[in-house]
């Protein structure tokens, strides 16, 4: 499926960013000069930005247009819909260690519908509350089809425009549906070190999945979340 005008733009302008043309704290192109270069109405450019601001890449500076984001943003693991935006659930995060090839959990093993002793590549992060304290431990594993095309992945530093989108870009596969399970359990001895608990300490697990357009695994995350910030709420009709 084609994309619209302002998603064509949205891509160029986070292409360019993950490319560092435009750094963190750089100031954006107005929405008159790119109504100009992509001969669309300043309205088109303002919904282009809309996508960006809500995938957490650009904030608005009254005054001075878009600015890339200084913070990077990451969600906890699950809650994937169609239509939610980075920026709902987003929160600054830590990266810990570097991402490295390793053989995953039995479970993970099964989400990933990977052979038997096959490693995946793994990248973990923090999330943190406002106060800086820790609300969650996400590790996200990748196949080796994704991770073998897409190496950024492996880097130490953090992929601005969003891995969603960075896998889309260098696999052309989409995540198109999203599993997500939650389970409870203690925290293991790591676990409660990094998320400040003391053992034993109850955990939700939250294990997400996401499959593209074939019901292919494109990456598997694991965030699991203390039992005193573990929030799990619904909306629907009755």
């Amino acid at each position: 499926m084609s994309l619209l005008k302002y998603e064509k733009i949205a891509d160029d302008l986070r292409t360019r960013i993950a490319n560092d043309e435009f750094r963190p704290g750089d100031l954006l192109p107005s929405g008159r000069d790119l109504a100009e270069q992509w001969k669309v109405s300043r309205a088109t450019v303002v919904k282009a930005y809309d996508v960006l601001r809500n995938d957490g890449l650009v904030v608005a500076r009254q005054g001075s247009g878009f600015t890339v984001v200084e913070t990077p943003i990451a969600r906890p693991a699950g809650g994937r819909r169609a239509g939610s935006a980075r920026v709902a659930g987003g929160a600054p995060y830590r990266r810990l260690g570097t991402p490295d090839r390793e053989v995953p959990p039995a479970h993970i093993m099964d989400a990933l519908q990977l052979e038997p002793g096959a490693s995946a590549l793994r990248r973990s992060r923090l999330v943190l509350l406002d106060d800086g304290s820790p609300h969650s431990l996400v590790t996200a594993w990748f196949p080796p089809s994704v991770a073998d095309a897409a190496p950024r992945l492996s880097g130490k530093g953090p992929i601005a425009e969003g891995t969603t989108h960075y896998v889309r870009r260098e696999t052309g596969r989409t995540p198109v549906e999203g599993v997500d399970v939650t389970t409870v359990r203690l925290a293991t001895d790591e676990e409660a070190r990094l998320l400040g608990v003391d053992r034993p300490a109850a955990v939700a697990v939250v294990l997400h999945t996401a499959f593209d357009q074939v019901r292919r695994p494109l990456v598997c995350e694991e965030g699991v979340v203390p039992a005193h910030v573990f929030e799990m709420a619904d909306s629907y009709p009755m």
